[in-house]
Parts: C-alpha cells; structure tokens; sequence
C-alpha cells in the first residue's frame, strides 16, 4: 500500500506587498490621464481659438450684407432704368404723334395756299358760283330731344366759291340731299327727310371769294348712303348743284373732287 504524497509547504507572503487589484486600478488612472492630456494637446494644436472664430463669424456677416446692398443697389438701378427706357419709349411715340399732325397741318395749309393762289391769283381759272368741297362728319354726341329714333346724325361743312364776278356778292341757301339704299331698294332722302321738317329752309350763305357753309342732318337708320348732292340756290340765277360720293365726303381729309 502506497502512501500519499506529502503536501509541499505554502510559500510565504511578504505582509508589505501592495495586492494585484490596486496595480490594476493605478495603472487605468494613468491610462485615461494620458489620453486625455493627448485629446487636450490635440485639441490644442489643431481647433481654432475662440477669437478667430468669431472673428471668422464676424467676417462672414459683414459679407453676406455687402452682398445684400449690391443686390439692392442693383435691383434699384434696373428699376430705375426701367422706368426711363418707359419714360423715353412714352415721349417718343408722342412726339411721332405731333410730328404727324403738324405734317397733316402743313400739307392742309399748302392745300389752302394752293386754292387760295388759284382762287383769287392774275392766273387762276375763272369760275362761277360752285361747290369746291364737302365734308360729312358723324356726330358722335347722344341722341339729342329733337333727333329721330334711330337716327344717325352728321355734320357737314361744304366749301362754296366764285372768282368770276371779282367784287360782287354771291348770295343764296344751301342743302343737301342723299341717295343710298334700304332693304335693297333705292333710297333718296332730300332736304326736308334729312332735317325732319316739311319745307325746311336751307343753310344761308353771302361771300365775294369763298365761304365755309356747316348745317346738321339725320339719316334714318337702316339707309346705306353712297352718294350726296349739294344744291345751291342764289338769290338771282340758276341753281348749282355738285355730288360727291359718299366715301369722298366722309373721308379724313374730305372730298375735293366733285362728280357732277
């Protein structure tokens, strides 16, 4: 029978030796301080001050409102020249719109000249009383208290002229008188259908060389005119009468030529 083996004696223990859990703990403490004295160099090293920052921040703002009084400086000059090229585009067309009628003025006043020389000048034609133009002018004023209903009321200036008795008086009345149609059918409006008035007297007239007659006169409506006669009647003598088309006596500068 064999017997057990004797056991060894255990070692013996230093009482001053620090035990293995507190090295651990020592060694960790140093551990974190370590890392973080490296974070805060790091840190140090690399982050910006606080100064630049705001600085920086500073910077940024004085910036962005530079570029915000550009903007409006900007914004404020393209209104501004806006409003001028309108300003200018505005006066331009209304001075094409005066220089357009000082030409229609001009060229009427050497029309005027131009009859005037022939009228009265050592080489103009000589002539008898006659009817050297006519206007008709559609009122564009409401329907009056004596207008007829429906009625389209115009006003007419006629040109009367003579040079073949230098001197003397020409006297008389004028009407006038339209053909047109209605329903198809021929229409001939005289003197009195046009005034509304059974034996409506006539426009008077007295002139050496040339006068200007005007008078007013309802169309009925629903009468398409295409011609209209004026019809002298002198105090002593035969009647003169001259026609013009419609179109010519309602035109822009008036009829000049006469249809017998």
């Amino acid at each position: 029978m064999t017997t057990p083996p004797e056991a060894s004696p255990a070692a013996p223990t230093d009482p001053n030796a620090p035990p293995k859990q507190s090295w651990r703990l020592v060694a960790a403490a140093v551990f974190v301080l370590a890392l973080g004295f490296g974070g805060w160099g790091l840190w140090s090293l690399f982050a910006p001050g606080s100064d630049n920052v705001r600085a920086q921040l500073a910077g940024s703002e004085r910036q962005g409102r530079s570029q915000a009084g550009q903007i409006e400086e900007l914004q404020q000059r393209v209104s501004t020249l806006t409003r001028s090229d309108q300003i200018s585009r505005d006066a331009n067309r209304d001075l094409q719109g005066a220089l357009a009628e000082r030409d229609e003025e001009l060229a009427g006043l050497r029309a005027d000249v131009a009859f005037y020389e022939r009228l009265v000048g050592a080489t103009g034609q000589r002539r008898g009383l006659a009817v050297h133009a006519l206007k008709m002018l559609r009122q564009a004023t409401p329907a009056s208290a004596g207008q007829p209903q429906g009625a389209a009321a115009w006003h007419f200036t006629t040109t009367l002229t003579q040079n073949l008795n230098r001197g003397a008086v020409s006297a008389g009345q004028v009407s006038i008188a339209i053909e047109g149609t209605r329903g198809g059918q021929l229409q001939k409006l005289a003197w009195a259908d046009l005034r509304q008035q059974p034996n409506a007297p006539g426009v008077p007239y007295s002139f050496k060389y040339f006068q200007q007659v005007e008078g007013d006169v309802f169309v009925p409506a629903g009468v398409t005119p295409v011609r209209v006669t004026v019809r002298l009647q002198p105090r002593s003598g035969a009647v003169v009468e001259h026609s013009f088309t419609w179109a010519d006596a309602t035109g822009e500068q008036g009829a000049s030529a006469a249809v017998k």
